[in-house]
């Protein structure tokens, strides 16, 4: 039985002298204990030393998926014929039997023989010490770890992470230490706030001037321009702020150059962020920027995690809240996260936007796996996605317009309203259709006899209106002359007795009459004079009462 033991040096083969005792695997380690016990159990029939590192790096990479290298194969068929072989991964063994055709064992007993020659290597092996085994040992580790992880000094997406995180951090101290600056002078120079509108053109003015009254003697022209230095002056004669000591200003200004400083720090970590992008990720950085890109690596974790992720996860990548509380609550999920800031995005009209950022997390999701895992280095495939997305979406802006204007081609559309319309074609077989008067229908379109009828109609109702209100008046005024006469001249007896009793008879028939009229007169007439006429019979009433009085008073004088 032959055993296969891989060394950072090479690939050895030991002849296993004593196969009875692999049957005691409990007691096979104290076969190890010395070198010249383990010298009794196998002996080195042959090896194949790794001419470089390279070699070495192949056939342990390979080793690692179960597979022989092409020298190991030769190694085999030069010493493994009619032999059973022992090694350590069951997978390779299988391989080995079907391509080699070399018997192979994967058992305990292998494994327990496995760690004793590990452990009596150097004794085993001539011309291999302890001090050399080491140093290959760690280079050959190192090799590998740098190859599993594709490891690469320009591919440190590490630094791209850290520095847009530094950035994003800057610019929020940027801004608290800004509005301070304004805050804090403008209790000085409050106009000054509004005419410089950029806050380091704001800290360097403050800078260089101080007090403000030293405005109308310096030069603001390195700063600002003419129109705003003129403005600056004039406002200073005449502002309102008030007195500032110069210990105050002296804090002041240094504020102002912490501001500068950052400010000048920012610019140099953005074009340090710009540089490791270009070089990391070249084709994410050329469909969507250098901070977008940044912002989706720091968010993925790594180039190689956001490799992983599909086109979808991309193009919501940040907006994580805003999709699982649509989720949650049944509504539309988000369309765009961080990607939206990407400057196609911002190109594309609002109803737009939506499209264009499909598919731009689809371009964009390809250029990362090119970038992450890809040997070139130029971001030609990045450039040539992004002439496509800009040409889709001036293809998309222009059939918009071509349905607020005609079709896409230029053409004006003519609406389907004729049953005459050519298919295909832009006219009428029929000529158009023109206006017909007679075809309107007027609601209550009246002729001329129907006119003088109405006319007839309103004046003998008018008549009938003005009839009984004559005929009232006339009533009333013999009423009145009635009275008249029944006062002046009085009876005596039986006389006065039979007069009342016939006046009242008189009145009762009055009224029913009247009653009569007034309901004739309220089928035909308007309710307004009903009214009036329900008032007159009130007045008559009234006017009733004081001759009764007067009747009563005589017959209690008679009596």
């Amino acid at each position: 039985m032959l055993l296969l033991f891989e060394t950072p040096a090479g690939f050895a083969l030991f002849k296993v002298l004593d196969e009875g005792k692999l049957s005691k695997v409990e007691d096979l380690w104290r076969e190890f204990s010395t070198a010249d016990s383990a010298r009794q159990v196998v002996k080195l029939k042959a090896f194949s030393k790794f001419e470089n590192t390279s070699e070495a790096l192949e056939a342990v990479t390979l080793l690692i998926d179960s597979k022989p290298s092409k020298g190991l194969r030769k190694f085999l068929r030069a010493h493994c014929d009619g032999e059973t072989l022992a090694v350590a991964d069951s997978k390779l063994g299988n391989i080995i039997k079907e391509k080699l055709q070399v018997e192979c064992v994967h058992n305990n007993a292998v494994m327990e023989l496995m760690r004793g020659v590990r452990n009596q290597l150097t004794e085993l092996i001539s011309g291999l010490a302890v001090q050399d085994l080491a140093p290959m040992s760690l280079g050959l580790s190192h090799s590998l770890s740098r190859y599993k992880l594709k490891f690469s000094a320009d591919k440190v997406d590490t630094m791209i992470i850290q520095a847009i995180g530094l950035l994003d951090d800057l610019d929020k101290e940027l801004n608290t230490y800004a509005m301070r600056v304004r805050e804090w002078y403008g209790w000085h120079f409050p106009e000054l706030a509004k005419i410089v509108q950029d806050n380091i053109l704001y800290a360097k003015t403050v800078k260089l001037m101080g007090d403000r009254v030293n405005a109308a003697k310096l030069d603001f022209s390195e700063i600002l321009p003419e129109e705003v230095e003129a403005e600056l002056k004039e406002a200073a004669m005449i502002s309102m702020g008030t007195e500032v000591s110069d210990l105050d200003l002296t804090n002041i200004k240094e504020l102002c150059d912490q501001v500068l400083h950052l400010s000048a720090y920012r610019a140099q970590l953005y074009d340090y962020l710009k540089s490791r992008m270009n070089s990391i990720a070249p084709n994410l950085t050329a469909l969507v920027g250098e901070l977008v890109g940044a912002r989706l690596i720091a968010h993925g974790g790594s180039l190689l995690n956001l490799a992983k992720q599909p086109g979808s996860t991309v193009q919501i990548l940040g907006a994580e809240k805003a999709l699982f509380r649509a989720l949650k609550t049944k509504h539309a999920t988000p369309k765009y996260g961080l990607i939206y800031h990407a400057s196609l995005i911002g190109q594309a009209a609002p109803k737009l936007k939506g499209k264009i950022s499909r598919s731009l997390a689809a371009k964009a999701a390809l250029a990362i796996r090119y970038d992450a895992l890809g040997d070139n280095q130029d971001n030609s495939m990045g450039l040539e996605n992004r002439a496509k997305l800009e040409a889709r979406l001036r293809n998309l802006e222009g059939k918009e317009l071509g349905r607020s204007a005609g079709s896409a081609k230029g053409k004006p559309k003519i609406e389907v309203y004729d049953k005459d319309k050519k298919k295909g074609a832009g006219a009428l077989i029929t000529p158009a259709k023109t206006y017909n008067p007679a075809a309107d229908l007027i609601l209550g379109q009246l002729t001329n006899d129907n006119l003088d009828e109405k006319v007839s109609k309103k004046k003998a109702e008018e008549a009938a209106e003005k009839a009984p209100v004559e005929d009232k008046k006339e009533k009333k005024k013999k009423k009145k002359k009635k009275e008249a006469d029944d006062t002046a001249m009085p009876d005596n007896g039986n006389a006065d007795d039979e007069e009342p009793a016939k006046k009242e008879k008189k009145k009762k028939k009055k009224h029913s009459a009247e009653d009569v009229e007034v309901q004739n007169d309220g089928e035909n007439g308007d309710a307004g004079e009903k009214k009036k006429k329900k008032r007159k019979h009130a007045e008559e009433e009234e006017s009733e009462t004081p001759s009764k009085k007067k009747e009563k008073k005589k017959k209690k004088s008679e009596d």
